[in-house]
């Protein structure tokens, strides 16, 4: 009897996306970061299915394949907290102190705002993240429908909340939950949601109660600024007896996954606060606007760090940042905790990068997702050329990313396996259609002839 033949091994399925040459950003078993040279990434149904050798996956069957010699790809950056459509304010609210940007400028313009406004904005934002190399960002803003829905189109990640005042009466609450609960997992799950209350001093005790009740009651996170400078603590004891953070504690925030913007105001007694906080608590930095506003303290990031409680990078909302650039804030961060430590040695630049990346993406609940390549995480990355002049030589590659490497040295923007942007070129927004109708809407949105504003600043 003739034996029968031995069914030749089947063909290994072609790769959607090969990205070959590069040098990969690496994090081992404690989170350190690394490098690892002349790679390859295999990405299929959007996950990173392995990083190896480029000669390994050089006869690797693939529908799509990217030469990146020269470049580093990076885990894509996340920014934690920022206002998306503000970038139709950009520039519009300069040199002053943070009473007056609130309450002459910023506040009465939001009170003009329609859905067609945040859509447009959203939609420059978010060309601008991605030709800066963001691929996740966390919105907290009004009509947040519209932002989901540019979301949606472009390709991008996000973690979207939509805010309240307690002015607004409890209709702010719920429709705060209601948004949350109808666009959790959208966008193919590119979008996770949060509650939104704005901050402490905006939305009293009961309603951060039932806010934190909420939370629990859906397993949402919440999003809100809290201690945002010194002065709203400073008045906080002196109005209430507590601080902000005292506050998220009493009315059970610190009960739920709360992502604090700001926390430049958080003072020594509120370190043991966070610590025992028995949800998980990230805090949100966004330097620029510090220094913009001339507050005297920034985020105490190594204080945070050692009670545990991670620190992402962020860039607030482009009418206090005038951008939404993430990489001026990693360099930032890394050279205001030097000079507000005394210490040189902090915040080291392998330390920025990783607040850049896992820590970020920690911030925003994401971490079993995105912040690092590696086999079966989202293949969110991004490819950073480092041959131009004000980047070589490379002495040390992570001094060079952060301190030498520019948001526009980013040529390709990938989400979900999905190429954004290739070669600067990006490919899910039409950026001078957008700049054509926001300009023409423009006059309506800046009139405050009418003396109106959505809220008062009062700390």
């Amino acid at each position: 009897m003739t034996p029968s033949p031995t069914p030749a091994p089947e063909p290994a399925r072609a790769a959607d996306l090969v990205i070959t040459g590069c040098t990969v950003l690496t994090h081992d078993e404690e989170e350190r970061v690394g490098f690892r040279e002349d790679a390859a990434i295999v990405v299929r149904d959007g996950i990173v299915d392995r990083v190896a050798d480029a000669a390994e996956a050089e006869d690797l069957p693939a529908a799509e394949r990217l030469d990146a010699r020269g470049q580093v790809a990076m885990p894509g950056l996340v920014n934690c907290h920022t206002h998306a459509p503000m970038v139709a304010l950009r520039g519009l609210a300069e040199d002053l102190p943070t009473e007056e940007w609130f309450n002459d400028v910023v506040w009465p313009v939001e009170s003009n705002l329609t859905a067609t406004d945040v859509e447009l904005g959203a939609r420059l934002a978010c060309a601008e993240m991605i030709r800066g190399g963001v691929t996740c960002f966390a919105d907290h803003y009004f009509a947040m429908d519209a932002v989901a829905a540019v979301v949606a189109e472009c390709g991008i990640r996000a973690h979207l909340g939509q805010v309240y005042f307690s002015s607004q009466g409890p209709q702010g609450r719920e429709d705060s939950l209601e948004f949350a609960l109808r666009h959790r997992g959208g966008a193919d799950g590119r979008i996770t949601t949060a509650l939104a209350p704005h901050a402490p001093y905006t939305v009293t005790d009961d309603d951060l109660a039932a806010t934190a009740a909420l939370a629990l009651e859906h397993r949402l996170p919440v999003h809100l600024h809290a201690s945002e400078n010194r002065d709203q603590a400073d008045t906080s004891l002196a109005r209430h007896g507590v601080t902000p953070i005292e506050v998220l504690e009493r009315t059970g925030i610190l009960d739920t996954d709360v992502l604090i913007a700001h926390g430049t105001g958080i003072l020594e007694r509120d370190l043991p606060v966070l610590a025992r906080a028995r949800g998980r608590t990230a805090v949100a930095s966004a330097p620029r606007g510090y220094l913009r506003f001339a507050w005297p303290t920034t985020t105490p990031v190594r204080a945070l760090r050692e009670i545990g409680v991670p620190v992402g990078l962020a860039t607030d909302g482009a009418a206090s940042n005038n951008s939404l650039d993430v990489w001026e804030s990693m360099a930032l961060t890394s050279l205001l905790q030097k000079s507000t430590t005394g210490d040189p040695r902090w915040l080291t630049s392998r330390q920025a990068l990783h607040h850049a990346t896992l820590q970020s993406a920690r911030a925003v609940s994401l971490e079993d997702r995105v912040g690092s390549i590696a086999p079966g995480r989202r293949a969110d990355l991004v490819l950073v050329d480092l041959t131009g002049p004000h980047t070589q030589p490379v002495h040390d590659l992570a001094a060079t990313l952060v301190h030498s490497a520019r948001a526009a040295d980013v040529r390709t923007t990938i989400v979900d396996g999905r190429i954004l942007m290739r070669d600067r070129e990006l490919l899910t927004i039409d950026v001078p259609e957008v700049v054509r109708e926001l300009g023409r809407r423009l006059p309506a949105l800046l009139d405050r002839s009418h003396g109106r504003r959505i809220q008062r600043y009062d700390t």
